[in-house]
């Protein structure tokens, strides 16, 4: 099973840009971007509540398992 992230979906429902919701969570483009793209191997939830915030949502609505294909 792998971890898959789907902020990108969600700035897409609200319009937001990656530099409007890096403003708003108070990270960096750079971090936003790396943990939007699944090139990190944690996230503090502070930064995750924050996200949600930003984009109105549930931490479920951003993570999701995907069974590995066989």
């Amino acid at each position: 099973m792998r971890m898959v992230i789907r902020i990108d979906e969600m700035m897409a429902r609200r319009k937001m840009s990656l530099n409007q919701l890096a403003e708003e969570v108070g990270i960096s483009t750079t971090n936003l971007s790396l943990l939007k793209n699944g090139h990190v191997r944690g996230v503090r939830f502070n930064t995750l509540l924050g996200i949600c915030r930003a984009l109105d949502c549930r931490p479920g609505d951003l993570l999701d398992i995907e069974k590995d294909e066989e």
